[in-house]
């Protein structure tokens, strides 16, 4: 029988339910007064991550306490929406690893061609089974790549890079979003670090493979994608990010297969 935390509830219905908040969210238009943080926030992230100027969700300010959308899936939305890719989906072919309910309907609603949605682990019947290392997909057949906080999943990222680029066509666009230190001048990442609690304390999460450095896109570049990296300033410089709950710092990593 599922449990409902009383207290929990009652935090997001003030938060979300309320009438007059001033922030927005992106995925269901709705005014709340705070977005919901994950855990403890960034307060509660090991010492080492919160020296290491990481670039990536926003703890603090995580979830829409309306429709549950985490600030990724809206900072994605809104990068979409700002460079027109949203709308340029009618008619595409479009592979979404790991996707976002919330993301995913709108995407369906920009009416791609073929639309897949995949997961190492399929949690439910609309997403298939596919691993980023051995794709079961032609070469050249999908025109959009989306892996939103994957890549730092996936334990051979060049192998994986390199079927991304496989199976987009020429010209084909590779969502990437990542979270990746500015303060490593290269990715870190050790066979040694070999438990969950290690991976915690040396990556950020549990479940992480790799720290990522400033080098990301040099490394993602290796593979033969080109990067079209925009910044949130360049983008969305009119959104105010503490209102939208997303952080600024995190740009709209976007790689191209140019041949």
């Amino acid at each position: 029988m599922l449990r409902v935390n009383p207290i929990k509830l009652a935090r997001y219905a003030l938060a979300g339910w309320l009438p007059f908040g001033r922030k927005r969210c992106s995925m269901c238009d709705h005014a709340v007064w705070r977005f919901m943080p994950y855990g403890k926030g960034s307060a509660g992230a090991p010492p080492l991550m919160r020296v290491l100027s990481i670039v990536g969700s926003d703890p603090d300010h995580f979830e829409c306490p309306r429709c549950g959308a985490h600030d990724r899936e809206r900072h994605l939305l809104m990068y979409l929406d700002a460079t027109g890719m949203l709308a340029g989906l009618r008619g595409k072919s479009v592979l979404h690893f790991a996707p976002e309910k919330r993301l995913a309907s709108r995407i369906l609603a920009a009416g791609p061609e073929r639309y897949v949605r995949c997961d190492l682990y399929p949690q439910s019947r609309d997403v298939v089974r596919v691993d980023m290392l051995a794709m079961d997909f032609d070469a050249a057949s999908f025109d959009v790549l989306i892996a939103n906080h994957v890549l730092e999943h996936v334990g051979d990222d060049a192998l994986a890079l390199s079927e991304i680029r496989r199976v987009l066509k020429p010209g084909g666009h590779a969502i990437l979003q990542t979270p990746y230190s500015r303060a490593l001048h290269e990715t870190w990442e050790d066979p040694g670090i070999a438990n969950d609690a290690a991976r915690l304390q040396a990556y950020g999460q549990a479940d992480h493979v790799r720290l990522y450095g400033r080098d990301i896109f040099d490394r993602f570049a290796s593979t033969g994608l080109v990067p079209r990296v925009r910044a949130h300033g360049e983008l969305l410089a009119s959104v105010d990010a503490i209102l939208s709950g997303v952080n600024p710092d995190e740009p709209f990593m976007l790689f191209q297969r140019a041949d």
